[in-house]
């Protein structure tokens, strides 16, 4: 089942989405293969810390984040990658590996690889390992206004 919260934001702001069920998959790129999406638009979410700020950073799944190279193109001392434990708790609705990218749900700052803005789709998991959602570029962008970044 979709997270709640975010299935009833995005009917709240009138945004066109579809749901997509698939297999039980655990990484972004084995997602995307299952259920048959590019792996160039399926956002993976990678918790991380900026500078002791939890923060959402979202790559397309092939990608890979090295904390050296987000530290120099955010600007950011110190970079570090969270333990499911480090964030549990703050995602009661989401199954730990299936964050979507909705970090001004949870009142926290997002980042995204600008790869997204070539993109017309983004496709992300729905707070479970068998459902994600799908809809444009344009309405992720507008509804979450994260910092868009280069590494």
């Amino acid at each position: 089942m979709p997270a709640q919260r975010l299935q009833q934001y995005l009917d709240q702001q009138g945004v066109k989405y579809r749901i997509i069920t698939h297999s039980p998959a655990f990484t972004a790129q084995d997602v995307a293969e299952v259920a048959h999406v590019p792996g160039r638009v399926m956002a993976k979410v990678v918790m991380m810390s900026l500078d002791g700020q939890m923060t959402m950073i979202v790559v397309p799944a092939p990608k890979r984040v090295h904390p050296d190279s987000l530290a120099q193109a955010l600007s950011a001392q110190e970079v570090a990658f969270l333990h499911e434990n480090d964030f549990r708790e703050t995602f009661p609705d989401c199954d730990v590996g299936a964050l979507p990218p909705f970090g001004n749900l949870y009142e926290m700052p997002v980042y995204i690889d600008n790869e997204f803005a070539h993109q017309e789709e983004i496709v992300f998991s729905a707070g479970s390992y068998r459902e994600l959602f799908s809809l444009s570029v344009k309405d992720y962008l507008r509804l979450v206004q994260p910092k868009q970044f280069a590494e």
